[in-house]
């Protein structure tokens, strides 16, 4: 039998998003959300394939969002970090500790920096040196090497982290040393600096090293969990969502968990990156409000922005992660402002009086307090409940029961008892504060980046998001808002529509005139070979695989590189070319450029991608001709523009005729989300289903 069926999974921190589609007839034919299984993140996914009843050989793939590796190192229950250790050069072995001059907190004498991931005792030296290019000014001592892996078994080191000095230019030292501990300690996990950041600042490079090390044992265990279930259901290969927006096999990403540590958020970016070139707008701002975040990105002709560093488990103000506060990682990120303000997210009264929203989440055990599951603190989603926003009565199409005297008991007791506030005061004001904390994140990806949002399209998702984005959208004078057909599961839709990626580098470091064009193309050749004959592993045809090359280039002397994208170096004005592109864009980003001055390239980049057939959207078909078809019930709903709750239609979502307009105010429900139109909004119903939204 043909294999038709594609699912996409995203586990979130409250509910584990499937969706399938089916690609004989391109539609979407089953989605879910059920409540994930935190200590067991893969329990939820198995348990609900099974209860799907697929044939075996219906499956053509499952591709997989997780935020596995993000929980693991926030210290969550179940996901112990193994045991590690760190083996680097001679006099390096406290960098993690010394790493960067930068302080979290400036003008606080007693800031407190992240643990380091390896304890000292764990951290040993390998009496060797190569120099920046990579010559060997001492060889390695293989005696001392095979003492320290007898170290390693004695004391049951479970992962170790291989990072020396400029093996960025050079890896043979740092291969010798995995052989000699592969030899001695066979089932040991190792992650080696040449294969996982080939690129100089030790720091920045051991840091990710040490990251992607102690991730491997639980990815990869987690994962061959998640494999061995599914492998009763069915024998469909199991894809994963990298944070840099493509997808890699199960193998490639138990070598490198470091990868999908933005794992969803890198989804929803992606979905609505597709979502915009359906409709034909290319510039669009992608917003993402699920139980536990709120999630933000940019997409500019039709191209996400593309990060290369990222502090793992950084504290967040505002949506911005706060330099020296993480562990820094070197890797492609999708670029996204994330923040703790879900529909889970916590209502409380500071000691100052104050009301305050999050950072904490109800998360998905107990949930907030309407879900009736024990949970007695207000959240979000019971502010929503108490405004009229949400069903009284269910949620997810009547699967769930929702219980609005609880929501309200916990704002009596948590919130007015302690402010002279009424209920509807106290849940508008929770709302205000949650959308003020948002629109913070939506301006980070666009504002501070040099983009006006008023040029762009809000896409809104999420189980939250659609409840929100008006609200939002009149913050930031945007005018036109997308809803997808399924909100809730929008992230998932995302995973289906993304192609293979992975990135190589090649450390150059040298000045362009000192360098010959010819030698740099071998240069690329290499990495691009590198990149072909891994796609061709992962089972992508030849003709799907294409590449996209980029420079890191800098002035010289500069602390810093900005990515150039180029194409292939031919002829003698190769370097001339590329120098202008590289001053055309320091002009763009920083106001100024330098032409008089010698530029350096730092790094080669090539972008290996194979392309996977899309799942093309079909438009949708409908039996109601009359939007009073759809109308459920009139609702007292308060939406803070107006003083006082207004009777407000609430519709059906799937009975909404295609081309229908439905004057703001109303609410439309649907099994995975709600959309609430603000009064002066106009919602229209497109040929897909999408709900479109513009100002009156």
């Amino acid at each position: 039998m043909d294999r038709h069926y594609r699912i996409g999974v995203d586990i979130g921190g409250t509910f584990t998003d499937i969706i399938v589609f089916d690609r004989r007839n391109n539609t979407i034919v089953s989605f879910l959300k059920v409540s994930s299984t935190p200590r067991r993140p893969e329990i939820a996914v198995i348990d609900t394939l099974r209860k799907m009843n697929f044939k075996k050989t219906e499956v053509e793939t499952i591709i997989h969002a997780t935020t596995i590796a993000t929980n693991a190192l926030l210290g969550q229950v179940g996901l112990e970090l193994p045991k590690a250790a760190l083996i680097t050069t001679k006099g390096f072995r406290d960098i993690l500790e010394i790493g960067r001059q930068r302080r979290p907190d400036l003008y606080n004498l007693f800031v407190q920096r992240p643990r380091v991931l390896i304890p000292r005792k764990y951290r040993f030296e390998a009496d060797e040196r190569l120099d920046y290019e990579g010559n060997v000014i001492k060889p390695l001592n293989e005696d001392e090497i095979c003492g320290i892996a007898r170290k390693l078994s004695v004391e049951k080191i479970e992962t170790v982290a291989i990072s020396l000095l400029h093996s960025y230019a050079n890896s043979i030292h740092e291969v010798k040393i995995q052989k000699i501990l592969k030899k001695i300690i066979p089932n040991i996990f190792i992650s080696l600096s040449s294969e996982v950041d080939p690129e100089h600042r030790e720091y920045e490079r051991t840091s990710t090293t040490v990251v992607n090390a102690i991730l491997m044992p639980i990815v990869t265990r987690y994962l061959q969990n998640l494999s061995e279930g599914i492998s009763s259901i069915t024998d469909a290969p199991i894809r994963v969502m990298k944070s840099s927006g493509g997808v890699a096999s199960i193998d490639e990403i138990s070598r490198l968990p470091v990868s999908i540590i933005e794992s969803g958020p890198a989804a929803g970016v992606l979905a609505s990156m597709n979502l915009g070139s359906l409709l034909g707008k290319k510039n669009v701002l992608s917003f993402d409000m699920g139980g536990t975040t709120a999630k933000a990105g940019t997409v500019i002709d039709g191209t996400p922005i593309i990060t290369t560093e990222y502090e793992v488990c950084g504290k967040i103000h505002a949506g911005r992660i706060i330099k020296g506060s993480g562990y820094p990682v070197r890797f492609p990120f999708i670029d996204v402002a994330e923040i703790s303000a879900g529909g889970g997210s916590i209502i409380w009264v500071d000691e100052g009086g104050a009301l305050r929203v999050g950072p904490i989440s109800a998360g998905a055990d107990p949930g907030p307090a309407c879900y009736g599951k024990g949970g007695d603190n207000p959240t979000i989603t019971d502010a929503n409940l108490i405004l009229g926003r949400l069903n009284q009565k269910y949620l997810l199409g009547g699967e769930m029961r929702i219980f609005p005297e609880k929501a309200k008991q916990a704002f009596y007791e948590k919130i007015t008892n302690k402010l002279d506030l009424d209920l509807e005061s106290a849940a508008i004001g929770s709302i205000k504060i949650t959308n003020a904390i948002m629109s913070k994140i939506l301006r980070i990806v666009s504002i501070e980046r040099g983009i006006d949002p008023r040029n762009l399209t809000l896409i809104a998702f999420g189980g939250a998001g659609p409840m929100h984005a008006c609200d939002l959208a009149e913050d930031l004078e945007m005018n036109e808002i997308v809803i997808p057909l399924v909100p809730g599961l929008f992230s998932a839709f995302g995973l289906l529509v993304t192609d293979f990626k992975h990135v190589f580098t090649k450390s150059i470091r040298k000045i362009i005139d000192e360098l010959d064009p010819i030698e740099i193309e071998k240069e690329y050749q290499k990495l691009e070979r590198k990149g072909f004959d891994l796609l061709r592993r992962e089972g992508v045809p030849s003709e799907r695989i294409v590449f996209n090359r980029y420079a890191d280039m800098r002035y010289w002397g500069q602390g810093f590189e900005l990515l150039i994208p180029i194409g292939k170096l031919e002829g003698d004005s190769a370097f001339s070319t590329l120098k202008e592109r590289f001053n055309e864009f320091h002009e763009r980003r920083y106001g100024y450029s330098m032409p008089e001055e010698d530029i350096e390239i730092v790094n080669l980049r090539v972008e290996a991608i194979g392309i996977v057939e899309k799942p093309v959207l079909q438009k949708i078909r409908t039996n109601y001709r009359t939007l009073d078809s759809a109308l459920i019930e009139y609702r007292n709903v308060y939406f803070g523009t107006v003083d006082d709750f207004t009777r407000t239609p609430v519709y059906d979502r799937k009975k909404i005729p295609v081309g229908a307009e439905i004057q703001g105010p109303a609410i439309i429900e649907q099994y995975d989300s709600t959309t609430v139109v603000n009064p002066g909004w106009v919602c229209k119903i497109d040929s897909y289903g999408n709900l479109i939204l513009r100002r009156g």
